[in-house]
């Protein structure tokens, strides 16, 4: 017997889904059901992911929206909400390229301005979307925010400095922001993912990587999948998978927690 799409009848906001994550999140989500509406800086970007998914049959929408603008990003959240009655899922799959916070660099090495990009690219835009969600779903007394987050938030991936504070920040307002919402039917979750050896990002790491080394990109992607338990690479759909479980009525119960899905790369 098929199993019904876990994410039927659900409305899910994706930013930056025209980006390796924020597209392969969209497609599973529109997969399992749900009609998504998706943003990005790029138009193309976001349309070609749009027509990916409505060719499988699936429900979405595009728009322009720049996750860093503030009001941009109320009046998405809004106006989605009126169109539909009420909002499900956000999350936020925007970010910089590797090479502008400095990647595989050491600290000694790290310029300031390197140091400081995830910090306000990054974290800054998940404030502001999380933040937006957050009313929409307080009014609602529904709804499930998920953050994404990567290995280096423990602290331990050489080079990795600038992101790693950055993704322990978001951590951090995980937790927070799920005690304010929580009480009024909210989840807040966030996903700490391995790198994801497919992504535009990753792959420019393991390209800095490989030079500094002296080695090819693919023996860089070894070591990384070397690095877990299951000594395999971790690909944007397994990011996206694992986003939909957490999405999914049946994680009710997850809420003001950090899911570890770094296949023990990355141990609490």
């Amino acid at each position: 017997m098929e199993r019904p799409p876990i994410l039927q009848g659900k409305h899910a906001i994706i930013f930056g889904a025209g980006g390796s994550i924020g597209s392969a999140v969209a497609r599973e989500f529109a997969a399992e059901g749900a009609e998504v509406f998706l943003s990005g800086r790029t138009k193309s970007n976001v349309e070609n992911v749009t027509k990916q998914i409505a060719s499988s049959g699936g429900r979405a929408h595009t728009a322009v929206i720049d996750a860093l603008d503030d009001v941009a990003v109320n009046e998405y959240i809004d106006d989605v909400a009126e169109q539909v009655g009420r909002i499900d899922i956000v999350l936020n799959a925007t970010g910089p390229l590797a090479g502008e916070y400095g990647n595989t660099k050491g600290v000694v090495d790290l310029k300031t301005e390197e140091f400081m990009t995830p910090l306000t690219t990054i974290v800054k835009s998940q404030f502001i979307t999380a933040r937006a969600a957050s009313r929409q779903m307080v009014k609602q007394h529904s709804g499930v925010i998920i953050f994404i987050t990567g290995s280096p938030a423990r602290g331990h991936v050489p080079g990795a400095t600038a992101i790693g504070a950055a993704f322990g920040a978001i951590e951090n307002l995980t937790e927070n922001l799920a005690i304010e919402v929580g009480p009024h039917g909210v989840r807040v979750v966030c996903l700490r993912t391995l790198a994801n050896t497919d992504s535009r990002t990753i792959q420019q790491t393991m390209e800095f990587l490989a030079s500094r080394m002296n080695i090819t990109k693919d023996q860089a992607i070894a070591q990384i999948a070397n690095s877990n338990f299951l000594k395999r690479p971790a690909s944007v759909s397994d990011t996206a998978r694992a986003a939909v479980l957490l999405a999914a009525d049946n994680a009710q119960m997850l809420t003001g927690t950090v899911v570890n899905a770094t296949a023990g790369a990355a141990l609490d």
